[in-house]
């Protein structure tokens, strides 16, 4: 049997980061053979900055990025990825959301959407010299305060409130607000606000209405029947909600929730709940 030990730890984010990072976990694993993880889409994009064996993205389904990283961002993606990690894995993983990958990293969201990217090759002051950093720190505290301060200085202007408002009622919906109506709220055209949203977010308002509904609808299954899963969710039927899973997670409903990974602070495997800080 196949030996693993795993250390999980999590800390508050900072006030200064409110928005823009949902959380961020400290996670180190011990394994006699790598660990291969099926992540589904999701609204939390993970920062992670690794200190141990590399991690290797095994594919990307709707997206690129397959290879082998240190320190890498997923970012905005519309459907599952697959990993691998090393037998020695350590890293602080910070959850950014949509709007926090563009003012904490200063770039697009479109320019990451749809991909994994190494942190050496986005912000270099992140990369491999941080990890040492990390590696060197004595406690999940200190690296915690590393990993805070660094971003915290970072942090640029407000996204366009536009771009934030659309979020924010795409989100309070649950993703299932009509895009058209909430275009014809602006009073600007189709095509611009679909343009300035992508820019910032990465995905469409559709394409990211469908991740965020997804989400939700994926945190009540297995505690639901799927029929009442998709239809509190907006989904036309059992088999609407079967075919989004499928195309989000790489599984069906029933696979999804015996895995217990449908959770909206997960990434890559790792989720931040039931967690200390030493």
């Amino acid at each position: 049997m196949t030996g693993v030990t795993r250390e999980l730890v999590r800390l508050p984010t900072h006030p200064g980061l409110q928005g823009l990072v949902a959380g961020v976990v400290g996670f180190r694993e011990q394994s006699d053979t790598p660990l291969e993880r099926r992540q589904p889409a999701g609204t939390l994009l993970p920062l992670v900055l690794s200190f141990g064996d590399p991690f290797e993205v095994v594919e990307v389904a709707a997206g690129q990025g397959e290879g082998t990283y240190g320190s890498f961002l997923s970012g905005f993606m519309p459907g599952p990825a697959s990993t691998r990690s090393g037998r020695s894995h350590a890293c602080v993983q910070v959850y950014l959301t949509p709007l926090g990958v563009t003012r904490l990293l200063g770039l697009p969201g479109r320019e990451v959407a749809a991909s994994v990217v190494a942190v050496d090759d986005l912000v270099p002051e992140l990369g491999t010299s941080f990890s040492g950093q990390l590696a060197e720190a004595g406690t999940w505290r200190q690296r915690f305060d590393l990993v805070q301060s660094a971003l915290l200085t970072r942090a640029g202007d407000p996204p366009d409130p536009l771009v934030s408002w659309l979020w924010d009622r795409i989100t309070g919906s649950g993703g299932r607000a009509r895009i058209r109506d909430l275009v014809a709220e602006t009073g600007w055209s189709h095509r611009y606000v679909t343009t300035s949203f992508q820019r910032t977010v990465g995905l469409t308002p559709k394409a990211a209405a469908g991740v965020v509904r997804f989400e939700r609808a994926a945190a009540d299954l297995g505690r639901l029947p799927v029929a009442e899963v998709a239809a509190r969710h907006g989904y036309a039927d059992q088999s609407h909600l079967t075919r989004d899973t499928v195309r989000y997670a790489g599984e069906p409903p029933a696979a999804l929730a015996a895995s217990r990974r449908p959770t909206a602070h997960t990434a890559l495997g790792t989720t931040p709940a039931g967690s200390r800080v030493s």
